[in-house]
């Protein structure tokens, strides 16, 4: 086809699902809106008007003056505790007030039990644990106070800090804590392995590129925050710590997890014999590679961990305190502190695109106008934030031309495959497409995700085959989450945007996506969720894909994922999933109701034509009876996903649009009017000629 997509988009651009007079509707793509709902005593219209219109208004209200949204997003007490740490290796000074704030925060999460959490509801964690109290000693709580006897106890009952993961051991090495010889081995010279060595680094993912590189200079310089005994935590060992060698063990049954270990001992062993000429070369091209891309506002890869290595290798590296590269990677940090008067804590990195594009959204549905200035506001400021600069993802794509949104304020290196393409359907419903100026950024932002597809026909978050999984055996992965590789969720969001634009299932890249998730569809009928809690959202995200898509819902495997949810409905009339359900499957689908997962399992149901089902219209009362005077929705189970069973969000935006944009699809859907999305979707496929990355693949 040589008709670009470019072209294609002036030719389509007024075949919308509106429906103008005389026209009649398609029903091989009109999902269950032939009429108004039959009467429900749940609850009344006017009762559902005044929810909707209640969250429209407040969320116009909280907008930015800039045009964006953005809620705070909180992970576990590790972060700000890290932050504490980070500021004492770093020698600054902490307000007074601020040590107070955060410190609040901390004790106030601690458990009966002495322990913290990961998730809100969440058993104790030893690696969570010891970095906590470890922090609170920083701050100045007495190894005798209450608070922290329990909390050494529970640690000591798990069989100490010599327990705890890979990431808090490093940190236990910084401040002289253990031995940096019992950190798994990671020579600074993986800078100069070629890339079909069987690890290198654009073989893992952006996440952890972006914390080793800079960990790679500080595990060669091997530097030590010194600490008087009454800072340090030797209390939290069983066994005095500076005994110990190795700490990472061999396991039973696991040939290539061994190997790995085998491997571990050996480098540690020729470390000194290693040429100095190389490792100089080495740490100058991880220097030069940690500052490049520390050179926009949000810091490397705009996430803490990354950033704090960063600037503690900078710090040991000689840069001076007033060194600007060190001083923007520092005040990155410190602007990830939220301030809630009473206490404090740090972000793990802040969410703006990803808040605006689903507020926007939300509005949307609602029935904010196109025209409205909240609207237009938020549309410039989106389409000022598109990345269209060379990143890390290019190594696999090098004639793909650069067009895609980053989750943070700036990280330019790392747009993402989950952001980009909920930015363009929310540009969609904006209108976007009436305006010849953007015409020509959606188009290359499209191209950019059909681009950035697997050849396994999914796709993952920041790279193409980011899958080699062998690697999650190396001692550094104890996290298992080394890697992105293709997930359900984001492939589901894909094929949702291609067929908004009115691309069907014989579309190639549709066609190896719809292959992609029959493979990996679990027998329950669910679909995990990567970055998600956790079938509930990657159900939601894969039925909203084949929903657009216009699949037949009769078939089999559709019915079962109905089915499913349908079958996770709790007695409260809501939905909900703990996070445990990670490390046990068997707990999919079950959990305490929350707003956000009532509303992903209700916009499923929709997408496929559930709306006037006793489940969807219990799920809507659910949302309506949970919302207090303030147009709000109270969320504090921890419905979002770092790393499935090590780290968790809670996006407080969540149980805010989320339910809103669900009320508003089903008020539109039960009275027989289209959705927002339905109104701006492309009726015809539009001409597309694949980028020629693509193609070579």
């Amino acid at each position: 086809m040589k008709q670009t997509f470019r072209a294609a988009l002036k030719v389509f651009t007024g075949q919308k699902r509106e429906l103008h007079p005389g026209q009649e509707p398609d029903p091989a793509r009109e999902i269950d809106v032939k009429g108004p709902a039959p009467a429900t005593s749940l609850f009344s219209v006017k009762r559902l008007d005044e929810v909707i219109e209640r969250a429209r208004e407040r969320f116009l209200a909280i907008q930015n003056a800039k045009g964006y949204w953005v809620f705070d997003l909180e992970a576990d007490t590790t972060i700000p505790s890290e932050y504490i740490l980070l500021q004492r290796f770093l020698g600054r000074e902490t307000a007074p007030e601020l040590r107070g704030k955060i410190g609040r925060y901390l004790r106030h999460r601690q458990l009966e039990d002495g322990g913290w959490p990961l998730y809100h509801g969440g058993a104790g964690d030893i690696s969570a644990s010891v970095k906590t109290y470890f922090g609170l000693k920083q701050l100045g709580d007495s190894p005798d106070a209450p608070h922290m006897i329990r909390a050494r106890e529970f640690i000591l009952g798990l069989g100490g800090a010599a327990r705890v993961n890979v990431f808090t051991r490093i940190t236990l090495a910084l401040f002289g804590q253990v031995p940096w010889g019992t950190t798994p081995a990671m020579p600074i010279e993986i800078m100069l392995l070629p890339k079909w060595f069987f690890f290198h680094l654009q073989k893992v993912s952006y996440w952890s590129r972006t914390v080793i590189v800079p960990l790679l200079i500080l595990n060669a310089r091997r530097p030590v925050c010194q600490l008087g005994p009454e800072e340090g935590v030797s209390e939290l060992f069983v066994e005095p710590p500076h005994g110990f060698r190795h700490l990472d063990h061999l396991v039973p049954r696991n040939l290539i997890k061994n190997l790995f270990i085998f491997l571990d001992r050996i480098l540690k062993m020729a470390d000194p014999l290693f040429p100095r000429s190389s490792r100089k070369r080495a740490t100058r091209l991880a220097e030069r590679w940690t500052v490049e891309r520390m050179q926009g506002e949000g810091g490397i890869g705009a996430i803490f961990p990354a950033m704090a290595n960063a600037v503690m290798a900078l710090h040991i590296l000689g840069y001076p305190d007033d060194h600007p590269d060190l001083v923007r990677g520092i005040k990155g940090i410190d602007d990830l502190l939220v301030d809630h008067g009473a206490e404090a804590f740090c972000q793990p990195c802040v969410s703006p695109i990803w808040d605006t594009c689903l507020s926007l959204s939300a509005v949307l549905e609602a029935g904010v106008a196109p025209e409205d200035k909240a609207v237009q506001k938020a549309i410039d400021w989106l389409l000022e934030n598109l990345i269209q600069v060379p990143g890390d993802w290019m190594c696999r794509a090098p004639a793909l031309e650069p067009a895609g949104w980053a989750f943070q304020f700036e990280n330019a290196f790392y747009p993402d495959v989950d952001d980009t393409p909920m930015v363009i359907m929310a540009l969609l419903r904006a209108g976007v497409l009436n305006q010849e100026a953007h015409r020509e950024k959606i188009s290359k932002a499209v191209n950019w995700v059909i681009g950035m597809q697997s050849s396994d026909g999914g796709w993952g978050a920041f790279d193409i085959d980011n899958n080699y999984l062998y690697l999650n055996n190396i001692p550094f992965a104890d996290h298992g989450a080394l890697l992105d590789p293709s997930t359900s969720d984001i492939t589901g969001r894909c094929i949702e945007l291609l067929a908004m634009l009115g691309y069907g299932r014989d579309f190639p890249p549709i066609a190896g996506g719809l292959d992609f998730l029959r493979r990996v569809q679990e027998a329950c009928g669910a679909w995990f969720g990567r970055w998600g809690v956790n079938y509930i959202y990657g159900t939601w995200s894969v039925l909203k894909g084949l929903g657009r898509l216009g699949e037949d819902v009769s078939q089999p495997y559709i019915q079962k994922a109905v089915d499913w949810l349908k079958s996770c409905q709790n007695p409260d009339n809501g939905w909900g999933e703990t996070c445990y359900s990670y490390k046990d499957p068997s707990l999919a689908g079950k959990g305490e109701s929350t707003p956000s997962q009532t509303a992903w399992a209700l916009l499923g149901l929709m997408a496929v034509g559930e709306v006037h089902s006793s489940a969807v219209q219990r799920g809507i009362h659910y949302l309506i009876t949970r919302q207090d005077s303030n147009g709000r929705w109270d969320e504090q189970i921890y419905t979002g996903t770092g790393f499935p069973n090590v780290f968790y969000l809670r996006y407080h935006g969540y149980g805010q649009f989320f339910p809103l944009w669900a009320l508003s699809e089903y008020r539109r859907l039960r009275s027989g009017r289209a959705t927002r999305q339905d109104e701006v979707s492309l009726v015809s496929p539009a001409g597309f000629s694949l980028p020629a990355s693509k193609k070579r693949r």
